[in-house]
């Protein structure tokens, strides 16, 4: 199965289609890079909550400790102090939870970003390009098999007829002629169709 036109014209296009789409899928994957990155940016004040949280937490803690070992009110200072360690900690899960939903926000819509622009591009690039493959090799099967080149040369007579204007007029005309089975004029008929899907005869 053929990638490429064999005809200059047809495979330049093929190559700059090509050349397309490569550059949108990477400008689409860039760009949902970039949303990403804008939207970790609002965990920012989570990482600051859990940090001050962490901290927080670890300063009453000790403090706590520390307090506890005060001769028979020991026990009592403790309490207030480890609850508002508790708090710290409290403070410490909502910033890291925070960073945890805007990181998933933030996955989720590169991947929307990325995968729903790169499959209306290869709609609209991969299944031309596939069409045309398939194409191709039934015609050129066609070309091969017994009595091909007449077929062909039928599809030419019946296609856009602006072409056929490339094609020497014999007497009778093109029609005449390939009843005949005049080998130029098929082949040159043949030709043109095979040209027509970007093939060389």
């Amino acid at each position: 199965m053929r990638l490429y036109a064999q005809t200059p014209a047809r495979r330049s296009r093929q190559l700059i289609a090509d050349l397309i789409a490569a550059l949108l899928i990477a400008i689409t994957v860039k760009f949902a890079l970039a949303v990403r990155d804008a939207i970790l940016t609002l965990a920012e004040p989570g990482r600051k909550a859990q940090s001050a949280g962490d901290s927080l937490a670890a300063n009453l803690g000790d403090a706590g400790d520390a307090a506890s070992k005060v001769p028979f009110v020991g026990g009592s200072l403790k309490k207030p102090l480890q609850s508002a360690a508790d708090a710290g900690t409290s403070l410490s899960d909502a910033g890291r939870s925070l960073q945890d939903t805007v990181g998933h926000v933030a996955t989720l819509t590169a991947i929307a970003l990325i995968v729903l622009p790169t499959a209306v591009i290869l709609v609209l690039w991969l299944i031309p390009r596939l069409l045309w493959m398939r194409r191709t090799a039934t015609t050129r099967r066609l070309l091969d098999a017994p009595g091909g080149a007449d077929l062909l040369a039928l599809r030419a007579l019946t296609g856009p007829q602006r072409p056929l204007a490339s094609i020497p007029t014999p007497p009778g005309g093109l029609a005449e002629a390939w009843r005949r089975g005049d080998p130029d004029v098929v082949a040159d008929l043949s030709a043109l169709t095979l040209r027509r899907v970007g093939l060389r005869p």
